[in-house]
């Protein structure tokens, strides 16, 4: 809100008139850039900014996005399923973008937060992971607490239950699974705190992309548990973080 504040106090100095105050305060909402019309006024709405979904855009056009959201302070920006190519050219313009290029996310660090709550993600495979990290790198990026919990799936249960003190201290827990999906169902059955599915697009002929994973989530028999749609780490990290900031404000 500092943005809102700056302006208000400059038409109180005179220093301003009020139609060009009423212009930078549309200003505040979006931002017209021809090919997008950049929400820039989302982190006063939600808590964190716009994300930038890189697929059909070029490495330009992401570059332009990134810069504008910047300009618009705050904390942390996104740039979701980003190749390497519009990684180097939006570390050109920002330097201090960084890169995971095993979830394919760009995070532009702003404004350090104080990490709150506890999220664990779980991944049932080694193949599920880069799903599980996009979920895991959102959680910290809105300011979570987060740990990773990785290829624990149910072929090998003893491996899940060796960490059952680590599952039970969490306030939100994302599970990642493809194949056969049945790992979040497992979990939700040993924790007292909401579950959030993610099938993945692993699997064989019969998993169908994702698609047979989703629905056994959707079937799930235990309680608590919420899917969120096929790889889709970004949506369950979020998520998961809005729950997170939640209880921790409540408590």
């Amino acid at each position: 809100m500092d943005n809102i504040l700056n302006i208000l106090q400059k038409v109180r100095d005179g220093e301003l008139e009020a139609a060009a105050a009423e212009r930078e305060l549309r200003a505040l909402y979006y931002s017209d850039m021809g090919f997008a019309l950049v929400d820039t006024h989302r982190r006063y709405r939600k808590g964190f900014a716009e994300a930038i979904y890189c697929p059909g855009k070029s490495a330009e056009q992401v570059t332009a996005i990134a810069r504008e959201l910047r300009r618009a302070g705050g904390g942390n920006i996104l740039a979701t399923r980003a190749s390497g190519e519009i990684f180097a050219a939006v570390r050109d313009a920002l330097p201090d973008a960084v890169y995971y290029p095993i979830s394919r996310l760009i995070l532009l660090p702003g404004e350090q937060r104080r990490e709150q709550g506890n999220v664990l993600v779980v991944s049932a495979g080694t193949a599920d992971w880069p799903v599980a990290e996009e979920a895991l790198i959102t959680a910290r990026a809105m300011g979570c607490r987060a740990e990773s919990l990785a290829d624990v799936g149910v072929a090998g249960l003893h491996r899940l239950m060796a960490h059952i003190d680590l599952l039970q201290a969490a306030r939100v827990v994302i599970v990642a699974a493809g194949m056969d999906g049945a790992l979040p169902s497992v979990v939700a059955g040993l924790v007292p705190r909401p579950v959030i599915a993610v099938p993945t697009s692993v699997g064989y002929g019969a998993n169908f992309q994702g698609l047979a994973p989703l629905l056994a989530m959707l079937n799930s028999c235990a309680t608590g548990v919420t899917v969120v749609n096929i790889d889709n780490g970004f949506g369950a990290g979020y998520a998961a973080a809005l729950i997170n900031m939640n209880e921790t404000t409540e408590q």
